[in-house]
């Protein structure tokens, strides 16, 4: 008999539970929806009374709470209300708090310290110190542009102000520069993969077409935050500066491989590497630590030398030794520039294109063989027409270098107009009967291309 009463009981207990769950959930989607709804249509007015009231009886309901609530928030502050700062902060907070499998902890916080550097809340120590704490715990998802950028802005800052060393913002600078370029890799191998389907004659879904699209628009805002960055660095990392800074302490520091590197990495990439210092440094690189760096280095001295024999062996010896791809594009692109300057135009295509497959994003590369394309105009064609067909093959070039470096976009996309206007015009295409047509290239260019339809 007391069994029977205790599995009523329990029966019971269940029967209320669900029915209590089941209101529960009810009130929630009600909650939401009188908040959600109107934040859709973007009425935000209404849907911002009901907002309070859905986390706070309903945190845990859906996600999409917390995403318009982001929406929201940026509008009023957008709107010049900047009191809604502290409401996006916590709604960014809630999200993480409530929804940890669908939010990357890296990315809200850095979407916090953005906030408060955006609406001046805090000492600019305390805006930096946010964003180097989010950089150093969870690089792999701090790649916002604008993060990055403010991010060593502020760290410049910070140095006028006397609160940081002229090696920490260069510290700094190398660590900023090189998470862009990881990103704008990635961006560019992806890219580079849906535009030799299109050189191949493949149409792309309209899927792929957005996604393509999508990828060359970031690479462009990556390439601008990177010159952005460059100049906010700016005079700092002039030879004047750098020189001494580096003698004074290289005494000190000449048996730490890593000073030793980051010195003369500093000092070939500001062309520095005239002074006596950086060979005093690359001899000591090749005796603490012989690799790729120090055989690019003494390909860089030889060169100054005008050992081009010399330079070239020791190049690539350091592209076979180096796995970093940025660092074997740069020595792969001065090999090239060897060969383009002496007039080899075939090898230096060659090294070009290596590269490329390197680092797509290396916009100069394509823009370094469009001008050779162009110089060739008067050796590629029997005829006149011939010969300035080469123009088009010119502009090609560049127009791929503005779509995969956003750095140089402006000057690739100058370059890519001007060859079309050497290029033969509708007269004379007319004339011709070229219309559609296509003209080979039989000089070291090889390839054809397409006469435009008139």
């Amino acid at each position: 008999m007391k069994t029977r009463s205790l599995v009523i009981l329990m029966a019971f207990m269940l029967a209320f539970a669900g029915k209590s769950f089941a209101q529960t959930n009810e009130k929630c989607a009600i909650a939401a929806s009188l908040f959600v709804e109107p934040a859709k249509a973007k009425n935000y007015e209404n849907a911002l009374p009901h907002y309070q009231k859905v986390v706070a009886e309903c945190p845990k309901f859906s996600l999409s709470i917390y995403q318009y609530a982001e929406r929201m928030f940026k509008y009023f502050i957008e709107q010049g209300d900047t009191s809604k700062a502290e409401g996006l902060i916590e709604s960014y907070k809630l999200r993480l708090l409530n929804f940890p499998a669908d939010t990357k902890e890296g990315d809200v916080l850095a979407d916090i310290a953005q906030v408060r550097y955006d609406n001046n809340m805090g000492t600019k120590q305390e805006q930096f110190d946010a964003f180097d704490e989010v950089f150093k715990k969870y690089p792999e998802d701090f790649t916002s542009p604008k993060s990055l950028y403010t991010y060593f802005s502020l760290g410049k800052d910070l140095f006028e102000s006397g609160d940081k060393e002229l090696q920490e913002i260069f510290d700094l600078y190398d660590s900023v520069t090189q998470q862009l370029d990881t990103q704008e890799i990635k961006l560019a191998e992806s890219l580079t993969m849906y535009m030799e389907k299109q050189d191949a004659g493949e149409e792309l879904s309209a899927k792929d077409a957005s996604r393509m699209s999508a990828y060359e628009t970031n690479l462009g805002i990556f390439g601008k935050v990177k010159g952005s960055v460059d100049s906010k660095l700016g005079q700092l990392a002039d030879c004047e500066n750098l020189v001494p800074l580096y003698n004074k302490d290289f005494e000190e520091k000449k048996s730490d491989i890593d000073w030793i590197k980051r010195a003369a990495g500093r000092l070939d990439a500001k062309d520095c590497s005239e002074d006596p210092l950086f060979f005093k440094l690359v001899q000591q690189m090749d005796k603490l630590e012989p690799s790729a760096e120090t055989a690019y280095y003494l390909g860089v001295l030889a060169d100054k030398d005008g050992k081009s024999k010399t330079a070239l062996d020791y190049y690539n010896k350091a592209a076979e030794l180096q796995t970093d791809k940025s660092k074997k594009a740069r020595i792969y692109y001065n090999i090239a520039e060897n060969f383009r300057k002496s007039g080899s135009y075939g090898t230096a295509r060659s090294y070009y294109n290596k590269m490329v497959d390197a680092k797509p994003n290396s916009g100069i590369a394509y823009l370094r063989i469009a001008q050779m394309y162009a110089a060739s105009a008067n050796s590629c064609g029997s005829t006149p027409f011939e010969k300035r067909a080469i123009y088009w093959k010119a502009a090609e070039m560049a127009d791929r270098a503005a779509r995969v470096d956003g750095a140089i976009a402006s000057n690739a996309n100058q370059a890519a107009s001007s060859y079309r206007q050497s290029a033969p015009g509708k007269s004379d295409i007319f004339g011709q009967n070229m219309a559609g047509k296509t003209v080979t290239f039989n000089c070291w260019v090889g390839g054809s291309v397409r006469v435009p339809n008139l």
